[in-house]
């Protein structure tokens, strides 16, 4: 079978240790509190973490804007939101992929309104070709294209997530297949 990998494994694993010196070169020996979305961000997230050298309080929100489909419906859904308190603290949100930029919006202007001291985004992925709102992720894995891609913490009707790379979508059916 071949299958059009867009990231492996090991292109993960490196840009992760770059990312993470980034991030570490920010805050230095500041304490932050990471915020993964859940459910695509928690692959990325944990590998990130564990790079992270300065104190890391963590928790967790579960957004919705995709439901089944292939795109963003525009109407973010939030399912479960923080027990942290984050008022005063440095708040870095950490996602999968920003696409349209909806859910990451609504999450920005949520948790601004606790008053952190900072709140920056990282995505393991950036899709700016499909922008709706105008939002940035400060840190960011790796730009891709308009294509519709799934694996490491991206799914597809749920499914997907588990695996260590990252492909496109048109790979989904060979794997079913097989």
């Amino acid at each position: 079978m071949i299958k059009k990998t867009l990231f492996s494994r090991e292109d993960i694993q490196t840009r992760l240790d770059s990312l993470a010196i980034e991030i570490n070169n920010y805050y230095g020996d500041e304490p932050i509190l990471v915020i993964p979305l859940l459910r695509g961000g928690f692959m990325f997230a944990s590998d990130l973490i564990r790079r992270l050298t300065m104190p890391v309080e963590v928790d967790f929100m579960t957004t919705a804007s995709y439901g089944f489909g292939k795109s963003s419906t525009g109407d973010v859904k939030l399912y479960s939101d923080l027990r942290a308190n984050v008022g005063g603290k440095n708040v870095l949100v950490v996602d999968d992929i920003i696409d349209s930029g909806y859910t990451l919006k609504f999450i920005k202007e949520h948790i601004s309104k606790h008053n952190p001291k900072s709140l920056k985004l990282c995505t393991m992925l950036d899709k700016p070709s499909r922008r709706k709102v105008d939002i940035k992720s400060d840190f960011v894995g790796f730009e891709v294209d308009d294509l519709f891609i799934v694996g490491y913490g991206l799914d597809y009707e749920n499914l997907y997530r588990n695996k260590d790379y990252i492909f496109t979508f048109d790979d989904i059916k060979k794997e079913r297949d097989e």
